[in-house]
């Protein structure tokens, strides 16, 4: 058996980490847009002013804003079948409350859209990519209130209704799922997720599960409205998931591993069973936490079930009751794995963990499920030749899609596709960094400033581009 003919190889962007222009044509400032540069060793900061003599990452970005037809050229050079990128809010409605939306931000994507279509590649458009209107954040305090919700669902109609008919998938949220107050929660996190600062917040628990309610019940309410405005069209919900191995086969270990693996699963229930889950409902009781789920809100999460799931996959974790001191903690809770090996940036490489997940979701959910992230951030060296041979990258992504084609092709799972994070080199989201480097396609800009931003394939440019000729009969498990 192989992958199916129409199975859609690509990549993922977001307009946050590469577009740049963040001043131009009447753009809005967006929460990323006033968070500094950093390091693996010195985190980002947030000032929620624009600073001078700051350097933010957003601002330039890679100039994707200029240079999105040479990307995109390069793009369908290696054959991509889809691309998923975001809009930017506040490319659309500066402040997010506008009373008309921003022409010139509408004429930008149209734009971006038709040089995608006119290249046949798929365009698949994130409406929130942490993309938040600061306008939005001082006004109406994010998410934590309801009139967010309104104002997200009149972005959605506008874009909608612009773009209807070139693009058939779209998907309501990133990653929202990090969100979820029984666990600790960076403060960089809540604020690219929600536009809320960690140390802000009065009352962590009742304020981050108001928050993840919120934007789950704007992701429900934003599938019915899209299916109402375009009935053609296919709606998902993107989820960084990471599963937990437990440590020993202790009950108390099992058990916790179990919690941790579906702890980000609540949304997710939420968005394919039509109702929001009684257990998260109780496990907030416990905590203390009060939601208010009115009869409209559970006709909305009965009306507004998705239909695809995308799944972002990047390392798996371990649990364990007891934590030794001189173990590494992971980044979304548990432990680092001891038998994986690691990225230059501390995560577990383990690709093994995507077909366990991808069987998991599916399993679970019996909905189609599609790769919206995995890749390996590292630091790359150009070659004498002026050419970077990073084989490490395609050793990386050979191993995962070889276990993402077993899930596909002995196990049964339906997943329609795999978009690499991210095919171009672009500013990471966590560190700020362009040191952290996932592209195809190396670009010459450097975190001290220098660069002229020019574009140069790698070795793993041609590798993909072979994978995606061959429908991934190329790939194997040396």
């Amino acid at each position: 058996m192989k992958l199916d003919k129409n199975f859609l190889w690509g990549g993922s962007i977001a307009a946050h980490q590469l577009e740049g222009a963040y001043n131009e044509d009447e753009k809005g400032l967006s929460v990323m847009d006033t968070v500094t540069g950093g390091t693996y060793e010195t985190p980002r900061t947030i000032t929620t002013e624009i600073q001078p003599d700051v350097f933010y990452p957003s601002h330039e970005g890679i100039d994707f804003y200029h240079r999105y037809k040479e990307d995109i050229a390069l793009f369908a050079g290696m054959g991509f079948k889809a691309l998923r990128i975001s809009i930017d809010w506040t490319r659309i409605y500066p402040n997010g409350d506008d009373e008309k939306p921003n022409e010139k931000g509408i004429a930008f994507y149209h734009s971006l859209l038709d040089e995608l279509i006119k290249h046949d590649i798929e365009p698949i458009v994130t409406l929130f990519h942490f993309e938040l209107p600061v306008g939005i954040l001082k006004k109406y305090n994010s998410w934590l209130n309801r009139e967010t919700i309104d104002l997200y669902l009149r972005f959605v109609e506008t874009v909608v209704s612009e773009y209807k008919g070139k693009v058939k998938r779209w998907v309501t949220f990133n990653e929202m799922n990090h969100l979820d107050p029984t666990t600790d929660v960076s403060a960089l996190f809540t604020y690219m997720l929600a536009g809320v600062e960690y140390s802000k917040i009065k009352n962590k628990e009742q304020d981050l599960a108001v928050i993840g309610y919120n934007m789950t019940l704007a992701s429900v309410k934003a599938v019915k409205l899209i299916h109402d405005l375009d009935i053609e069209s296919q709606v998902g919900c993107v989820f960084g998931l990471t599963p937990s191995y437990p440590k020993s086969c202790k009950p108390e270990d099992v058990m916790l591993s179990f919690k941790d693996t579906i702890r980000d699963f609540y949304q997710i229930d939420a968005m394919t069973y039509g109702k929001f889950p009684k257990y998260k409902l109780h496990e907030y009781e416990r905590m203390g936490v009060h939601l208010e789920v009115s009869k409209e809100d559970e006709q909305a999460f009965k009306e507004g079930i998705i239909d695809f799931i995308g799944l972002n996959y990047y390392m798996s974790q371990v649990s364990c009751a007891t934590v030794a001191d001189d173990e590494q903690a992971s980044l979304f809770g548990g432990i680092v794995n001891p038998y994986l090996e690691k990225s230059d940036w501390g995560w577990t490489v383990d690709p093994k963990g995507l077909r366990y997940l991808l069987n998991f979701m599916y399993r679970k959910y019996q909905k189609p499920i599609i790769i919206c992230e995995n890749g390996l951030g590292a630091v790359d060296e150009v070659g004498e030749d002026g050419i970077v041979h990073d084989d490490y990258r395609i050793d990386y992504l050979n191993k995962h899609l070889t276990q993402l084609k077993k899930a596909v092709v002995e196990d049964g799972v339906e997943c329609f596709g795999y978009l690499m994070w991210g095919p171009i080199d672009l500013v990471s989201a966590t560190t700020g960094e362009m040191k952290k480097r996932y592209g195809f396609i190396y670009v010459d800009k450097h975190d001290d400033g220098t660069g002229d931003l020019s574009r140069t394939p790698k070795d793993s440019y041609y590798w993909y581009k072979k994978t995606i000729a061959e429908n991934g009969e190329n790939l194997n498990e040396e």
